[in-house]
């Protein structure tokens, strides 16, 4: 499983939240979007708990 996160780049936010200096995380699991944060350190938490649901995922299926 992949599980990653990144920032979200200007040309992804409206107008009013570049001026308002608005900064979102994206959270993505195979390539699809699942999560946005404000904060980066919460987005990581998530990515976190995702990655422990799937190695539990995979231990019950083994």
């Amino acid at each position: 499983m992949t599980v990653k996160v990144t920032e979200r780049d200007d040309s992804h936010m409206s107008h009013e939240g570049i001026a308002a200096g608005i900064r979102i995380w994206d959270v993505h699991q195979q390539d699809m979007l699942v999560g946005m944060f404000h904060s980066e350190t919460e987005a990581h938490q998530y990515k976190a708990e995702l990655e422990i649901l799937e190695q539990q995922r995979e231990a019950r299926s083994a």
